[in-house]
């Protein structure tokens, strides 16, 4: 049976994301969506959205804030404007949304199956049961508010969702990924993303299936026996949603059994947030002279460290192994964040990004591979210089660094111009 591959733990954020960073968020994460179809195909683009941390680390390398909430739902968005306009060629469409959007995800399914010839009665109830395993057989008090369903045209598909939990201000962020699923009610995620709030009732446990078996037996029974015996129990042995949910958040990034993430509380990104010795190579990489002319490397003439530093992280996401998605912090060096951690969002060095990873992917579909060869170079290149550098030693000078060229990269936060 499939055992989770991770859950995250997400701080609940509010506010909006301003139309110049989802303008951009779209254009870069279609981008990179479609440089992974080129290089790995359909499926591979289902398993990274069902991994916890490389979604996370997308989403910082975005530009959104980098351990909230709106990760999930901003980059979804941006996903499902970039790839649904590119649905035909991607082979790929992205169902449902927030809200109002994830309970008309079913009639969109429907649609698109009676469209392609896809079986839509089957994947309507896979849709429907990842709702319902998350929202009622997995209760641990996030009430699911978003539900996405991304289909290809062969069948498989993946399911991001998440829950909250207005107690706590806290989200749940749930993976799917139908390559993995053997059964619905028996171990079913790839990966469960929130915050640890203590004990939960898990009916999708392998070790549950005595208690699945139970509760439908209970539901054959007569309802007035079944009041009397939950009368005797109540107001003893019940525990309010408050106590339930009281357990301290952690003050630091937590990773626990490969794979589950436990995102702080603090907005600023901290040096224990950040794997320093591979943040410091794709520093070196960008700005040490003694290190290849990335410049000719990348055949983009006019192109500064600067930008060489955001696509050493951009081509990470796209060519880099799980491992290497354990301190998504780092990914949030590429563009910055919309809240101003660890830096405004420099928005030329972003536009370099799209521009140069959008070139590459042209000449890729083309028969021209240098650039995109170059860009896969670049990552390891990196790796190289990583494994011979010493860690980043002044974490706190790097970050003034950013902040004091911000206006020269267009630095912006969701409050405005740098």
């Amino acid at each position: 049976m499939l055992k989770r591959s991770g859950y995250a733990d997400l701080p609940l954020h509010t506010g909006t994301v301003p139309k110049w960073l989802a303008d951009r968020m779209m254009a870069l994460g279609t981008e990179i969506v479609e440089a992974l179809l080129i290089n790995y195909g359909k499926r591979e683009v289902l398993r990274r959205l069902s991994d916890p941390l490389w979604f996370q680390s997308l989403g910082a390398v975005l530009g959104m804030d980098w351990h909230s909430s709106g990760i999930t739902t901003s980059v979804m968005y941006a996903l499902k404007r970039g790839i649904n306009a590119h649905a035909k060629d991607f082979g790929l469409v992205v169902c449902g949304g927030r809200g109002k959007h994830s309970r008309k995800t079913p009639e969109q399914i429907d649609w698109i199956c009676n469209a392609s010839g896809l079986n839509g009665t089957e994947l309507i109830r896979a849709s429907r049961l990842c709702a319902k395993v998350d929202n009622t057989a997995l209760q641990d008090g996030f009430q699911l508010y978003q539900h996405n369903f991304i289909l290809t045209d062969e069948g498989d598909w993946a399911v991001v969702q998440q829950g909250m939990n207005t107690v706590t201000q806290s989200a749940r962020r749930y993976h799917w990924c139908s390559a993995d699923i053997k059964s619905f009610v028996e171990e079913p995620h790839t990966a469960v993303t929130g915050e640890n709030r203590g004990k939960i009732l898990n009916l999708t446990d392998s070790n549950a299936a005595a208690t699945r078996g139970s509760i439908l037996l209970l539901s054959h029974e007569n309802p007035d026996r079944m009041i009397k015996e939950i009368a005797k129990i109540s107001g003893s042995d019940l525990m309010t949603q408050g106590e339930l949910f009281a357990e301290k958040q952690g003050t630091g990034i937590i990773i626990e059994n490969n794979r589950n993430l436990r995102m702080p509380a603090h907005h600023e990104v901290r040096p224990e947030d950040v794997d320093l010795k591979r943040l410091g190579g794709v520093l070196a990489a960008a700005y040490d002279q003694n290190n290849p002319d990335f410049e000719s490397l990348l055949l983009t003439p006019g192109l500064g460290p600067r930008t060489l530093q955001s696509l050493t992280l951009v081509s990470e996401v796209i060519y880099g192994t799980p491992s290497r998605f354990k301190d998504p912090a780092r990914f949030s060096f590429a563009h910055g964040g919309k809240d101003g951690h660890p830096f405004p969002v420099a928005t030329k060095i972003y536009d370099e990004s799209i521009r140069v990873l959008g070139d590459s992917i042209e000449k890729s579909k083309l028969g021209y591979k240098e650039k995109s060869e170059c860009l896969r170079r670049l990552h390891k290149t990196a790796l190289q210089i990583e494994a011979n550098c010493e860690p980043l030693a002044d974490f706190d000078a790097t970050i003034a660094r950013e902040k004091e060229h911000s206006h020269e990269w267009g630095g912006r936060t969701c409050m405005g111009e740098a």
